[in-house]
This record gives structure tokens, sequence and C-alpha cells, in this order.
């Protein structure tokens, strides 16, 4: 089905490939952008605002992502040969290699975490279109054209198709792509949150700001509000793991685990901890918007706006160099622009990946196993994803609360994804406890797990006991979770009786072989 050698697809990433592909999915110069309106307009359970935590919150995500990017990264290097498969092929390993009992339940547990991590590989991207569109309508609205709403879904449709033509082309050429992309995004991020602090040290307007001190952007004051910020906070963050799907093109296996934690550090620790903290310095009261006839100021201001980052662009822009606001705004959402396409490209090529796995075990239709007879690539797995990520995206652009709930979602998918697969490494590594480096093996997975459980369960609470549009948002997430979860079991099982299968153990599959193919 390949024209690669053997069938499989081509080895061409080498380590800065492999970690530009992770970092393009954690993208900060789209995510500053594109989830500072559902950060702003998060609150908390009695109705007040948690906008003040979003530093902390960004921070508490930032330790949980370490915590899970080192788990994936030792069973990277433990399995080298995993081909396309990440978690879904680790969890059948780990089980197989600890023999007996346990590796009777190894078809199981790669097909439980392979189906749930479709609630983030598979809306994540949708996500993303959803905030192209989004993104798109405010640039026009800047120039006084506002897009009706059935036109930012044509939109939304229209950036799916292209993005998904340019994925079944091949991640040579999206690597390409992604390297120029993070370099102009970074350059711009650096600018921007520079001006941010040289308007916070000047005050040309003299405005009050919302964070009284520097200290107090980085201090948390309530823990809760932490934790709930932490629930979309996430969002800003998964990715790292994507290089663990490229070990099939990876030139060699010692790439991959390099490339989940430097992407994380770069993109993470460095790059967002940063432009948050320049964001939070500039936000003031002075920055107004109109809502439901009333003016609103601050953190509730940019809760209301489409792009609360591009008016502290224009408002930089007029104070700070010589009135060029709109100048500034339009260059920034470019930026962002293409940052957005370069991470829907990363999403499109990593999701499709682990799908691709499960159709060549047969978990999924066949189809979606198969190569492209030219460019090597799972391209029907595409093209259903691509459909997806339109409907999705569409679905998005209706409301904020439609937003707020297919992030909802993706985050729910992400923090399943990523303790199960803290819990795969805690089991696929306690045979080597007690030989070298036992925080490693044992307490890190283990931290990463409880950590993912607890802020699934924030997402829980919020649900349960929120208030307003979080509340809502957070329930429907909540409902469509678990609705996938359920026809995965129906699935499963029909399946399983098609195709004369044992649910319970079945042998090794042929999808994770060192050539992904």
């Amino acid at each position: 089905m390949s024209s690669s050698e053997g069938g499989g697809m081509r080895k061409t990433l080498n380590l800065t490939g492999v970690t530009i592909n992770a970092m393009a999915l954690i993208a900060p110069g789209a995510f500053l952008w594109i989830t500072y309106e559902v950060q702003a307009s998060q609150v908390a359970p009695n109705g007040a605002s948690t906008a003040s935590a979003m530093w902390p919150g960004l921070f508490f995500a930032l330790i949980l992502a370490f915590l899970t990017a080192a788990s994936y990264a030792m069973l990277a290097r433990r399995y080298p040969q995993a081909g396309t498969g990440s978690s879904y092929y680790f969890a059948e390993r780990a089980f197989l290699d600890r023999g007996g009992h346990s590796a009777r339940f190894a078809r199981v547990a790669k097909y439980a975490i392979g189906w749930l991590s479709h609630l983030y590989y598979w809306i994540y991207p949708g996500v993303m279109v959803a905030f192209m569109a989004t993104l798109i309508a405010y640039i026009f609205s800047v120039f006084h054209v506002n897009l009706d709403i059935w036109v930012q879904m044509g939109i939304a449709v229209g950036f799916a198709l292209m993005v998904g033509m340019i994925a079944v082309r091949g991640i040579t050429g999206s690597t390409m792509i992604n390297i120029v992309i993070n370099v102009i995004q970074i350059i711009m991020l650096v600018g921007i949150a520079v001006l941010d602090l040289v308007y916070r040290a000047t005050n040309p307007q003299h405005v009050t700001f919302v964070m009284p001190t520097l200290r107090s952007i980085v201090i948390p004051h309530d823990f809760a509000n932490v934790l709930f910020q932490g629930t979309i906070a996430i969002l800003l963050l998964v990715g790292f793991e994507s290089a663990t799907a490229l070990t099939a093109e990876a030139k060699h296996p010692s790439f991959v685990s390099k490339g989940v934690i430097l992407s994380l550090v770069i993109q993470g620790l460095i790059m967002y901890l940063f432009e948050y903290f320049g964001a939070q310095a500039w936000i003031n009261n002075g920055y107004t918007q109109v809502s439901g006839g009333k003016t609103v100021h601050g953190f509730a201001a940019a809760a209301v706006s489409s792009g609360p980052i591009g008016d502290m662009a224009r408002n930089l822009g007029n104070t700070l160099l010589g009135g060029i606001g709109l100048q500034l705004l339009v260059v920034v959402s470019l930026i962002v622009a293409l940052a957005v396409i370069g991470t829907t490209l990363a999403c499109l090529n990593t999701g499709v990946r682990v799908t691709y796995a499960m159709g060549r075990d047969a978990e999924v239709p066949t189809a979606l196993g198969m190569l492209h007879g030219k460019y090597a690539t799972p391209h029907y797995g595409v093209w259903v994803l691509t459909g997806v990520s339109a409907v999705v995206g569409a679905f998005g652009v209706l409301s904020v609360q439609n937003l707020t709930t297919v992030t909802f979602v993706s985050n729910i998918g992400t923090f399943v994804l990523y303790g199960m697969t803290n819990l795969i490494a805690l089991i696929a590594l306690m045979d080597e406890v007690g030989k070298t480096h036992v925080t490693l093996r044992l307490i890190v997975p283990l931290l990463g797990f409880l950590a993912n459980i607890f802020m699934l369960l924030a997402v829980f609470y919020l649900g349960i006991v929120g208030g307003g549009a979080t509340r809502n948002s957070a329930l429907e997430a909540i409902g469509f979770s678990i609705l996938w979860a359920v026809v995965g079991v129906v699935y499963l099982i029909s399946n399983s009786r098609a195709r004369h299968r044992g649910i319970i153990g079945e042998p090794l599959g042929k999808g994770v072989d060192v050539a992904g193919a």
C-alpha cells in the first residue's frame, strides 16, 4: 500500500523534526490568543471570576504536564518499536511484559486507551478549526465587517479541508511549515511580552492595573481557582506526547524521548510562562468592552471580546509605538493564524496515527489502517478526521459556550489519556524499581496519574456545582465523554464477535511493529 521500502512509513524526521512537530501542537503564539477569552470568562461555583489565577493555573498544569512527559519519555525509551501507536502500543506491551495472567488483559488495555484517546486526538483539531474561524471573524470585525455565523461555519469547514489536503501529502512538508511558523511566532511572542512589561512600567495612559503588583501575578490566592484555571490551561500544553506517535518516522528512537521533553521545555516552561506573565501585567481597567448594553472592564472585558490579545496588541501599538496599533494588530493576528495552521496540521498528523495503529489491528475499521500509495500517509483516516474537525469546528463557532464545551471534551480526553499512560508507565517500569532511579520509575508516574485524575475530578466538580455557562459546558462535555465510552464498549463487543476474537487473552497485534505498518 505504500511506496516506501518495506511498505511502511518513511523515516525522515531528525531530532529537530520530531521536536518541532510536538512544538507545533503546543504553539504558544496561537493559544495565548485563542484561550485567553475562555480563561477570562471562567467562573467559580460561587460565580466569582477565576481569571486572576491564570498564571498559577498554568504553572500547576505545567507540573502535571512534566510528570506525564517524563512517563512518556521513559516509555518511549523502553519501547522504541512503538511505531505510530504511542500509548496504544505502550499499554499492550506493558501487560505482555508482565507475563502470566497480566498478559491476558493486553488487548482490552490497549483498546481502552486507544479508544478513549480519541476524545482528545479527534476533538482537539476541531477546537483549532473553530478558533481559526473565530480569529478570521475578529480580523474582519476590526475593519467593521461583521461575518454572518453561516459564513464563519463555512470558514471552519473550508479551513479543515485545506489542512486535510496538506496532511495527506505527508509529514515532511508539514515539518518544514512548522519550523517556519515556530520561529515567527516565538519572535512575535517575545516582542509582545516585552511591550507588555514596558507598558506596565511606564503606564502611559495612567490606568489602574487589575493585578496590583507583579508578585500578585504569580502568587496563588485561592487554590480552587488555580485548579479551575488548570482545567483549561492544560489545553495550552498538550501535544508534547505527539512525538511518541512519530516513532515510525524518526530516524533514531532516542529522538522521540528527547523530543517529548524538549518541546515542553521550550514552549511550555519558557514561552508560556513568560507570555502569560506579560499579558497579566498589562490587563487593566482602562481596557473596556460593551456587553449587554453595559461597559465592562479588565478581565470582564477580555471575557466578552473575541480577541482580547488582539485588543492588547492594538493598545500597545497605539501607546508605545507611535500609533501603529491597527498595523500591529493585523501583523500579530496573521502570525497567530499561521500558528493555528501549524497546530491544526500537527493535530491531524498525530491524531490519525493512533487511529492508524488501531486500524491495522482491526480494532477500528481496517480502512483507517491503510497507507496512501504515493505519500505513505494514512489518508482514509486523515479525511475522516478532517470531516470530524469540520463538524466540531462549525459547532464551536456558534457560541463561546459551544467552544468551551468542545474544549472541555478535549481536556477530559487529555486527562484520561495522560492518567492512563502514567499508570501504564508504572506497570511497565515496575520491574526496574530497586535497580536505579526509583524516583523516576515509581514516584513520577504515580504522581502523574494522581494529578491527572485530580484534574479530571475538577471538571466533574465544575459540572456538578459550577455556575453559569461554565457549568453547562462541563455537563455537556461530561455527557458526551460518557456516551463515547459506552459506544466504545459496544463496538468492542460487536467487533470481537464479528471477528471471532476474545476480548481477554488476545495476542500482540500486527499494527505495532517498528515500521508502524
